[in-house]
């Protein structure tokens, strides 16, 4: 087992410093580009409350999120003349309908170009937990399963980090080091012990491990952005945070909260935000200011938006 899938375990497992990566085992990626597909402001497109992006490294193409409305990243991708049907994997970063009601839609309408479309989906541990509500069964994982499965998609699910290609770890379930209530807290979830508030404990991020520094992808970051910093910061501690892009659901957050965030984030030398979905508009101007950026380098995301490592942030005409 390398010394980084050790360090992403957790300090349980090993402690921080121990973690700097084996130079003979450890593969950075070379070339990075991700762009927006699904998030309520639009440069071209169509809005909504949800996320999705595309994410192309080193030859490798993942969709991570899915969107809410059943076809809106279908009709972006068309908008946008992006073509799915030779994406093969899916990460789903939590179960909630926001991230992955476009699911279905997608691998349907991509399978009549190729069966293998979208045939794998990343999922972390607790994502087909029942959550009952007031009607019954809120979870829509619990039926997509089973729609996903009959087309012949498989479901591979994390309880741990994972290396899915060389240089890109997802962290599975993330560790709550610190405080950070970054969900309702009105859902309740069946989970081993019973049920129990709904902390969305599937909640999983994707990291890429570059020459520029870690890119975090987050789909609504429940888990807390600096909680998800720590646990990938511990395994890849020599390396500085160059981009966090996605939703981090700060909209409600206080602005006390939002300066410690900030502070957290600073440490981790952040140096590009793209906040889409959940951040907040507000949410991303105080940070951009407390963390020294411009806005070059922070932006609130936008369907159309991309994030390269050769370009950095092009944010489009009206996230500009």
């Amino acid at each position: 087992m390398s010394a980084v899938l050790l360090a992403l375990l957790g300090a349980a497992a090993v402690p921080p410093l121990a973690a700097a990566g084996n130079e003979t085992q450890r593969t950075q990626v070379k070339t990075l580009k991700v762009t927006v597909l699904s998030t309520m402001l639009a440069d071209a497109g169509f809005g909504e409350w949800g996320f999705a992006a595309l994410v192309e490294a080193d030859g490798h193409r993942v969709l991570v999120d899915t969107g809410s409305h059943p076809d809106t990243v279908l009709r972006n991708v068309q908008e946008l003349h992006v073509d799915l049907s030779d994406v093969k994997e899916v990460v789903l970063t939590h179960h909630h309908w926001d991230h992955v009601r476009g699911l279905m839609t997608l691998r349907r309408e991509m399978m009549k170009r190729s069966p293998t479309a979208l045939a794998v989906v990343h999922v972390a541990r607790g994502i087909f937990y029942s959550r009952p509500g007031k009607n019954g069964e809120s979870n829509d994982m619990v039926a997509v399963k089973k729609e996903y499965e009959a087309t012949g998609g498989r479901f591979v699910e994390h309880d741990g980090p994972s290396e899915i290609f060389p240089g890109a770890w997802l962290s599975g379930p993330v560790p709550r080091k610190y405080p950070e209530r970054n969900w309702s807290g009105a859902g309740k979830v069946k989970a081993p012990d019973g049920i129990v508030e709904d902390t969305i404990p599937e909640d999983q991020t994707l990291v890429f491990d570059t020459h520029r520094g870690l890119v975090v992808i987050t789909g609504c970051g429940h888990a807390g952005i600096v909680n998800i910093l720590t646990h990938a910061h511990g395994a890849f501690p020599d390396s500085p945070v160059h981009a966090v892009l996605g939703g981090l659901h700060l909209f409600p957050a206080t602005d006390e909260a939002l300066d410690w965030t900030a502070g957290k984030m600073k440490e981790f030398g952040v140096a590009n935000l793209v906040g889409a979905h959940c951040t907040g508009i507000e949410a991303v101007h105080r940070l951009r200011e407390r963390l020294g950026l411009n806005r070059k380098t922070a932006v609130v995301g936008a369907v159309g938006s991309t994030f390269s490592l050769s370009d950095g942030i092009a944010p489009g005409n009206i996230a500009r």
